[in-house]
């Protein structure tokens, strides 16, 4: 018994290519809500003494989210995730510490490589599509032809 697209296993590399496509794109993004901002300050207050001081006690951002110079790169571990960091001044113990953040820039950077590679994607499915539907068309008059030559 054939299988409904005709062309048995074939016919689903497409479909797991695709598949793995978007699982491998949609994996670096993660939204930023509410709840996981809740979870944040909860985390800052029941924090172990060893956590830094902004998990511990209220802050004041020193220094805003910038990317790290080479110098820093090598020096702060905190810039190594992801090349940004900014610096927090801790109110209680009055401590100056630096903390790994995601700037607006990368956070831009990221999102136009994804509606980018989502584009190239969908163009992609288009042709595929396209190229489906005039294969199955010639297959269609192919079969229409012979059943006339057999008249």
């Amino acid at each position: 018994m054939r299988s409904r697209c005709g062309a048995g296993p074939r016919c689903c590399a497409p479909y797991a290519v695709l598949w793995a496509l978007c699982a491998l794109l949609g994996a670096g993004l993660r939204p930023v809500t509410a709840v996981a901002a809740m979870a944040a300050s909860e985390e800052r207050r029941s924090a172990s003494p060893a956590a830094p001081c902004w998990r511990r006690e209220e802050f004041v951002v020193a220094r805003e989210c910038g990317s790290c110079s080479s110098f820093e790169v090598k020096s702060i571990p905190e810039c190594g995730p992801t090349g940004f960091v900014e610096k927090i001044s801790c109110a209680a113990s009055k401590r100056d510490e630096y903390k790994s953040c995601r700037s607006a820039v990368m956070e831009a950077r990221i999102f136009w490589r994804f509606v980018g590679s989502m584009m190239c994607l969908a163009a992609a499915c288009a042709v595929l599509v396209v190229w489906r539907q005039r294969a199955l068309d010639r297959r269609a008059l192919e079969k229409v032809r012979k059943q006339i030559e057999s008249i």
